[in-house]
């Protein structure tokens, strides 16, 4: 049986699509990855985000990468080259170390660079450059603040995805990463700009990208390893569009 995807109420990262998915009688499907409600206290805005919060942040992202790099590749082996979970992997596997190589006193933004010039170096394929470009230019856009507050963090995340779009020469509706970080940043700043604070900001950052992820399925890909398939490319999730959201929801906890 070939699966789609599985969400509840709540979002769930989808099963690999293109594989036989069995699955014992009476076993219960688990989800993979849930979003934070509004109501929930587990949000970015609850704390200061400073520098050792984003070394968390990262820490997070890569046990994230670890726990669905096999789901991510199975996705990617329908569209791409069937390696973007293991990369994605191996890139922050790396970014972890680096973290102990910083200076103690190394700020947000500094932290962000370091981080993103280590995937653009490790992560093979596409999404190391991409990835790498958007922690970069929210790095750049943090400048020496110690901590980051919403309005700077909405600076930031538009910095990266229009830095993601720069390098990648994608729009949304490509079918890319982009799909998912480019609402996410809009949603935020929405919200920022309208007073609401980063509590509700996260939120509405996380539905947005949730949203933006499911929208690539009907897409035909206009970038990548996908283009190649023409219209046989729709009616896939877009693996870097999927990965995102799992960064995003990683990036977004407070443990």
């Amino acid at each position: 049986m070939r699966t789609e995807a599985v969400f509840a109420d709540r979002c769930r990262l989808p099963v690999p699509i293109g594989a036989v998915y069995t699955r014992p009688v009476g076993v219960p499907l688990r989800p993979l990855v849930t979003v934070p409600s509004p109501t929930e206290p587990r949000a970015a805005g609850d704390v200061a985000i400073d520098a050792e919060w984003i070394r968390r942040a990262v820490r997070r992202a890569r046990a994230s990468v670890d726990r669905h790099a096999a789901s991510l590749t199975r996705l990617d082996a329908v569209l791409g080259d069937g390696d973007h979970g293991d990369n994605l992997a191996t890139g922050f596997r790396s970014a972890e170390v680096l973290l102990d190589e910083l200076p103690p006193g190394a700020a947000p933004g500094e932290v962000l660079r370091a981080v993103g010039h280590r995937l653009v170096a490790t992560v093979g394929g596409a999404s190391g450059p991409l990835y790498g470009t958007a922690l970069i230019e929210a790095g750049f856009r943090a400048g020496h603040a110690e901590v980051l507050d919403p309005p700077l963090i909405s600076e930031m995340l538009r910095a990266a995805a229009a830095g993601l779009a720069r390098r990648g020469r994608c729009a949304i509706g490509d079918k890319t990463i982009l799909d998912t970080l480019g609402p996410a940043a809009e949603a935020y700043a929405t919200v920022v700009a309208t007073g609401g604070d980063g509590r509700t900001a996260t939120a509405a950052a996380l539905s947005a990208a949730r949203r933006g992820m499911l929208s690539t399925r009907p897409l035909v890909a206009r970038r990548g390893l996908a283009l190649r398939l023409g219209t046989r490319s729709a009616g896939h999730l877009d693996p870097g569009a999927v990965s995102c959201f799992v960064l995003l929801v990683a990036l977004a906890g407070t443990r």
